[in-house]
Parts: structure tokens; sequence; C-alpha cells
């Protein structure tokens, strides 16, 4: 990978890398660190494709409470690997998968309201479809085989 790019590209990609994970793991620490936190609040706004789904989670608190779990931890994990490098193409992929599902919940299409504001004027393209995206473009380029704790593993093998 480092022969076919320049130290720029590689450079750039890494900071990408860096500035997405510390938003995934900030996002999973602030959530661990509210009690109060839930995802009841982001599901009742669910008005498209998942929105069936979204109303299943909801209806039993049991499988509510799992997929809070499973959300904030979820998010720790993906940020942290990230951020250190480590299992980055893992991270990245499910990273993507996760925020594309948030997309999905809560697309900015025409047609469809939500009662809580959103960030700026959207139209089907949003800062979530957009780290969705960017976190493609991490799995694609993994830079922890260059910078990273995934470097450091393959040195030692």
């Amino acid at each position: 990978m480092r022969q076919n790019y320049s130290n720029l590209q590689l450079t750039t990609l890494v900071v990408l890398r860096f500035l997405v994970g510390w938003h995934i793991l900030y996002e999973g620490i602030a959530k661990l660190l509210n009690p109060q936190w839930t995802s009841a609040g982001f599901l009742k706004e669910s008005k498209w494709i998942l929105s069936g789904f979204a109303d299943w989670v909801m209806s039993n608190s049991g499988i509510l409470a799992t997929v809070d779990f499973l959300n904030t931890w979820g998010l720790i994990a993906i940020g942290l690997g990230l951020l250190l490098g480590i299992f980055s193409r893992v991270a990245a992929i499910s990273g993507a998968v996760l925020v594309f599902v948030y997309y999905l919940n809560a697309p900015p299409l025409t047609g469809l309201e939500y009662s809580l504001p959103t960030d700026g004027n959207n139209l089907i393209v949003n800062k979530t479809l957009i780290e969705a995206g960017a976190l493609c473009v991490l799995a694609l380029f993994p830079t922890s085989k260059i910078f990273g704790l995934d470097a450091w593993l393959l040195k030692r093998k």
C-alpha cells in the first residue's frame, strides 16, 4: 500500500481514520456515561424502511436494553479499533453498517417529518450517510497496516 500512495495521501487517510474513530468512540462513551440514555427517542423518530423494526425493539424493554447495550459498546469498540489501528478493517465495516442503519431509520427524504430538530438542511445526503461513506473508504484503505497496532502486530509475526 505504501508504494502506491504518497505520504500526503496516507497521512490524510490516517487523519480521516482518527477523526471518524474519535467521533464514534466519543458517541459511545457519552452514552455509557449517561445512565438515562436510551435509543428509544431515536427509535420513536424512525420513519422509513426500518420503522417496523424500531417499533418492535421499543415494544419489549428487554430487547431495547440489549440494543442499547450493543449500540453503546459497539460504538466504543469501533471507535477504539479505528483510533488504535487494530482490526481497523473490521471496525470500519462494522461502523459503516451501524451508521447506515442509523441513516435508514431517519433519512432526510421529502415527505418525512421529524419532531427533533435536524442539523442543517439536508436532502438525501446528510452527515450520517457521509460518515458511512467515509467508513467504507477506510475499509478499502486499511492504513492501520502502516500506522497502528495492526502494523505492530504484523512486524511481530
